[in-house]
């Protein structure tokens, strides 16, 4: 992981702009509310490990901006990115599923 996410400015709430979408995500490990972890390569491998059990899938961003996952072997998702920012610190992100309307944080770790 890098940690180019120091030289991204943001504001809580507001979207991951299309070309910020790669360092948003590549960043650091995510971790969510249930304590599963997701990192995000730039190969646009990512791997998911929830109660020790880990998946691999893919992530990109598609032609309108919009942050996308492949699960194998047929789940893909496309998704409204937002940061999360508190203290003045950007401190994870908010995605937020187009077609069925699941919301997650990852907060960086």
């Amino acid at each position: 992981m890098n940690n180019r996410r120091d030289d991204i400015s943001a504001q809580d709430g507001a979207p991951v702009a299309a070309g910020d979408i790669p360092a948003a995500v590549t960043a650091h490990r995510l971790v969510y509310s249930d304590g599963a972890t997701q990192t995000f390569s730039s190969d646009g491998t990512t791997r998911y490990v929830e109660g020790g059990r880990e998946t691999e899938g893919t992530w990109s961003v598609d032609d309108t901006g919009h942050f996308c996952s492949f699960w194998p072997p047929s789940y893909r998702a496309a998704y409204d990115l937002r940061w999360i920012v508190e203290g003045g610190k950007l401190v994870g992100l908010r995605f937020l599923e187009l077609r069925g309307g699941s919301r997650f944080e990852g907060r960086y770790k």
